[in-house]
């Protein structure tokens, strides 16, 4: 098993959390219904299940990290055009789309991991792994799956902030169960629900964040 391997199934969610939503007690709830009904829920409705949990995981650690709000305010302060990535903070893309999948704007998440993953943040490929697996899309999981672990695998230098992250989540996970850090506020889903009833000519995804939600999401971290 490599390195990376060992990582990712460290990152997997026990069964019984400690505190909070038991993931073993739902899975169980879901066999039960499955049985009741004549079917038996196969691999890959577990798998997904599994994912979604870990990818909430992620997604608030993410959130709560120290000086995710001023990568937030700073992609709130570039220049719109979103085609160059010359001025996209890539951090401050991830933060945003970990966001917006906390508050139910998966589609737009996904966009969003996607430009940070194409300016080769090895973690918005996770996410978008772990979004793809959810979905029960496995070519496209196994596609960022391929792309978060390719340079790692290939390089004689593994890339070591990446094994940091991957690192400092499995022990996360591991040491509380579920992750404790705080979801989003209600207030939070407020802005981003304002962002997304915002007119754009451009598209229907959630246009990037403005002052208003960074100033916010200081506010938030520094809870």
């Amino acid at each position: 098993m490599t390195a990376i391997d060992k990582l990712l199934d460290d990152a997997r969610i026990p069964t019984t959390g400690r505190t909070g939503f038991d993931v073993g007690a739902a899975l169980r709830r879901l066999a039960a219904d499955a049985a009741a009904a004549g079917t038996k829920p196969n691999q890959d409705m577990l798998r997904a299940a599994q994912a979604r949990q870990r990818l909430s995981v992620v997604c608030r650690w993410i959130l709560n990290k120290p000086g995710a709000a001023d990568h937030v305010d700073r992609l709130a302060q570039e220049p719109a055009a979103l085609q160059d990535d010359r001025h996209l903070d890539v951090d401050g893309a991830l933060v945003f789309a970990c966001l917006l999948h906390l508050t139910d704007h998966r589609e737009s998440a996904q966009f969003w991991w996607q430009l940070a993953a194409g300016a080769g943040h090895r973690a918005a490929a996770y996410c978008l792994h772990l979004h793809h697996l959810a979905l029960g899309e496995t070519r496209e999981a196994r596609h960022w799956l391929h792309v978060v672990t390719d340079d790692v695998l290939d390089s004689e230098a593994p890339d070591s902030a990446f094994l940091a992250f991957l690192e400092s989540v499995a022990t996360y996970v591991r040491k509380t169960g579920l992750s404790h850090a705080h979801p989003p506020t209600g207030g939070l889903e407020m802005e981003v629900d304002r962002l997304a009833t915002a007119k754009t000519d451009s598209c229907i995804i959630v246009q990037r964040p403005d002052q208003r939600l960074a100033d916010l999401l200081h506010d938030f971290t520094r809870r």
